[in-house]
């Protein structure tokens, strides 16, 4: 590209940038949501949700200006303007189930950020900047982000694809969520497969900690028991249907151990199956927006927590096909099936004994 076509895209970058910073404000103070019974004027949100009626009139004129929110009649006094949240935008940044949800992605990058000197200190030393260390935010973001998947796809769509797979946990089976985090994933396994028992397992312990309390709120304390145990260092004894690796394996220090231990834990016939980001099998220079995202969160978020444990390989988000292969028969598997389960971001697994 061209000088211009390149200030062009950086201006449209910038403006994306006051985008996101702009939702997450919106989240944070609740704002979107108080705008979902109807239209508001400034001092009327300001009231609902305990802020300056300045900031709040900045905000929603901002909102309107950048499309996001709409206006009733911009020639009345600024008093008087009534602001609301479309219907089809609510989806967007107002619904945390839905399939469209962004609002989870606008506070990762922003808790990334936060992180910033870390972040620099940690590319100067070769050091890193560990999960706990982007604090609570973070935590959230990432699992907000895939909540609606795995509520609303895992296990009516993606599980029921793989015939050997739906089979088993139809009839019972048992199910070992490896990385289940706050456990979003555990638990949509166990609503589509009422007689399936899931045992996430994790080393967070404020995601366990999450996890559980989403667990009991769903009412499957019986059938999802989430643990906090690193597998490698304590492997479970029991053997399982699935072993499911969610987005997470590229930011493991040692994934092969992982997988070592994974594989132990499967039983005979069993299926391993890893979920992660949807890149191309090589390097080849410019990039898709998918491929331009995914170094763009392990630039700032996965690439410096990997690095933050002693030996790390530190893999980074963008975990290609071969590297998946290679950690996969280090640890003892004979292969590596790409399935076919169509997601524009995410690449599904099936790991051969």
């Amino acid at each position: 590209m061209d000088t211009d076509e390149l200030g062009e895209r950086l201006f449209g970058s910038l403006l994306g940038t006051i985008d996101v910073l702009s939702i997450h404000v919106g989240d944070q103070l609740g704002l979107y949501r108080a705008l979902l019974p109807g239209p508001m004027s400034a001092g009327e949100l300001a009231a609902a949700k305990g802020i300056h009626s300045r900031y709040a009139r900045e905000w929603l004129e901002q909102q309107c200006v950048a499309g996001l929110l709409e206006v009733d009649d911009p020639d009345l006094p600024q008093e008087e303007r009534r602001f609301a949240l479309p219907d089809n935008h609510a989806a967007v940044l107002a619904d945390p189930t839905n399939l469209a949800n962004f609002t989870p992605f606008a506070n990762l990058m922003v808790a990334a950020a936060a992180q910033m000197p870390a972040l620099l200190d940690a590319y100067r030393s070769g050091g890193g900047v560990g999960w706990a260390d982007f604090g609570p935010l973070m935590r959230t973001a990432q699992a907000e982000g895939n909540r609606p998947l795995y509520l609303h796809l895992l296990g009516q769509s993606w599980l029921p694809s793989l015939p050997e797979v739906d089979r088993a946990l139809r009839v019972g089976g048992r199910v070992a969520d490896i990385g289940c985090g706050e456990g979003w994933s555990s638990i949509g396994i166990a609503l589509a497969y009422p007689d399936t028992v899931v045992d996430g397992y994790d080393v967070d312990p404020s995601s366990v900690e999450a996890a559980r309390a989403h667990v009991a709120s769903y009412d499957l304390s019986g059938r999802v028991r989430i643990n906090l145990v690193d597998i490698v260092a304590a492997p479970p004894e029991s053997t399982y249907d699935l072993v499911t690796a969610f987005e997470c394996l590229h930011d493991l220090p040692d994934p092969v151990a992982v997988l070592g231990t994974a594989r132990t834990m499967l039983a005979d016939d069993a299926t391993m199956l890893v979920m992660d980001e949807r890149v191309p099998d090589e390097f080849t220079g410019p990039g898709d927006p998918v491929e331009q995202l995914m170094y763009g969160f392990s630039m700032f978020v996965c690439l410096p927590d990997g690095m933050s444990h002693e030996g790390s390989v530190a893999t980074g988000t963008v975990m290609r096909a071969p590297v998946l292969e290679r950690y996969a028969k280090d640890a003892g598997f004979a292969g590596v099936e790409v399935l076919p389960i169509d997601h524009d971001t995410f690449r599904f697994y099936r790991l051969r004994q």
